[in-house]
């Protein structure tokens, strides 16, 4: 990939693109969620916003990248990455399934899933694999007890 594109090929990136698409398709949506998928969708907005400011903030304190593609220098796994071991890119998808419920575009639900199949192949793929290089049987021991997006094993 070209050094230029390489610098925009970041998850904030796709994830403005998939909630421009969404906009898009709030254009010839029929109205389904109304006034409930409004309060729904700012309330998953805001908590997103809560989430992915949480966890990069623990990710501070813990002296680490949250820039994808970089070697982390700690293995976090408290706090949100108890429950989560990505918990940024869930308040990603929070944030985009937050926003097509407020612009009641129903057409653009599916845009949820291809967001979560495409940061999976491009960033989560390879961040866990520079985990399990830096910190071995540690991420191994997290990621058998924390699920990818949420929950405990």
């Amino acid at each position: 990939m070209p050094k230029g594109l390489a610098a925009i090929d970041i998850p904030p990136t796709w994830l403005a693109l998939h909630l421009l698409a969404a906009w898009g398709l709030s254009l010839v949506s029929p109205t389904v969620f109304g006034a409930v998928g409004f309060v729904l969708g700012v309330a998953l907005v805001g908590l997103g916003l809560a989430v992915m400011l949480g966890a990069v903030a623990q990710m501070a304190l813990a002296r680490t990248t949250v820039i994808p593609r970089r070697d982390p220098s700690a293995l976090v796994t408290g706090g949100l990455f108890f429950w989560s071991r990505n918990p940024i890119y869930l308040a990603d998808a929070m944030i985009l399934l937050g926003a097509i419920l407020w612009l009641d575009a129903v057409l653009a639900l599916p845009l949820v899933g291809v967001f979560v199949w495409l940061i999976e192949r491009r960033f989560i793929r390879d961040e866990e694999a520079r985990l399990t290089l830096a910190f071995g049987p540690e991420f191994d021991l997290w990621a058998a007890r924390t699920r990818r997006w949420l929950g405990r094993k």
